[in-house]
């Protein structure tokens, strides 16, 4: 583990991914895509009818498990929270073998997305939960990609700065929440 925050800029490549250890305390800067359960359904939908190509530009990018507030105080969200990842579990290790290279969330994940992490060379990062005033502020903008019927579940491309979170699950299946 490293003591300071390794930056990061998005969208990221597995090479880099593969230097990352859990536990390392990292900030995000670059495009990350906002999604959560109902937007998680219906891309799940479209990928298995593209035979397992991503649509909306997800090759090699990071799915932020968030549903963000509207805009308050001259920023495009009032906040943004990360979501239970495990609630996602059912999708991301088919989105990571389709070339998502890391999710970002709060809390465990399976045993079936950290062989995914390990199979395909992706990451698992969490986002402090009860922080979402404050990682609003991370947000320099924000555009709706798919999905907008789904209100705060759509699909949306954001744009972070120095977006904090830690590596949770690292390219070796090595998990935060049971290191010693």
């Amino acid at each position: 583990m490293s003591d300071e925050a390794i930056r990061l800029s998005l969208p990221l490549d597995r090479p880099r991914l593969a230097e990352l250890h859990a536990g390392d305390a990292c900030l995000l800067t670059g495009p990350l895509y906002t999604l959560r359960d109902a937007g998680h359904v219906r891309l799940m939908t479209e990928l298995e009818a593209a035979d397992g190509t991503l649509p909306y530009g997800l090759d090699g990018q990071a799915i932020f498990y968030a549903g963000p507030t509207p805009a308050a105080a001259g920023r495009p969200f009032g906040a943004v929270g990360p979501t239970t990842a495990s609630r996602m579990d059912f999708a991301a290790p088919a989105l990571h073998r389709a070339g998502v290279v890391a999710t970002v969330g709060k809390g465990r994940r399976s045993a079936e997305v950290r062989d995914a992490c390990c199979a395909t060379g992706s990451v698992y990062f969490v986002a402090c939960g009860g922080a979402a005033a404050y990682l609003a502020k991370c947000v320099a903008s924000s555009e709706t990609v798919a999905y907008d019927d789904l209100g705060t579940e759509a699909l949306r491309r954001i744009e972070v700065v120095d977006f904090p979170v830690f590596v949770g699950v690292d390219v070796q299946g090595r998990d935060v929440y049971d290191l010693a």
